[in-house]
């Protein structure tokens, strides 16, 4: 799968995705400070699923309206990477075949697609 991978999610999680053979776009490592704007065009234009724990994309994408490729915001209580991790590999292992276009939130506890 392709994700880019928000500047605030952190290298840690770019590098287990790689490891897990994973294409990916860390915004921390390859474009330090890019805008929230730009970072959501980027990820519909070159077909990437975002993972961020950014609340503000919800707000891009359902207040604003942009279009995505698929967005997975962690929200979890402890934001250490290996819990991040984690969550992603519980995620990748349940749903995988279904995060394209959709968004997505992940907690310790669940995870839920929200309607656009």
């Amino acid at each position: 799968m392709r994700f880019l991978v928000d500047e605030c999610t952190g290298p840690a999680v770019a590098r287990w995705l790689r490891e897990q053979k994973h294409e990916v776009f860390s915004v921390y490592d390859e474009a330090r400070g890019m805008d929230d704007d730009d970072v959501i065009a980027k990820a519909y234009g070159e077909d990437w699923i975002l993972i961020t724990n950014d609340k503000d994309f919800g707000e891009k994408v359902h207040r604003e309206r942009r279009p995505h490729k698929g967005v997975i915001l962690l929200r979890l209580e402890d934001e250490w990477a290996m819990n991040k991790i984690a969550a992603l590999r519980r995620l990748l292992a349940a749903y995988a075949e279904q995060l394209a276009n959709q968004f997505v939130v992940v907690t310790e506890r669940q995870v839920r697609f929200s309607r656009e």
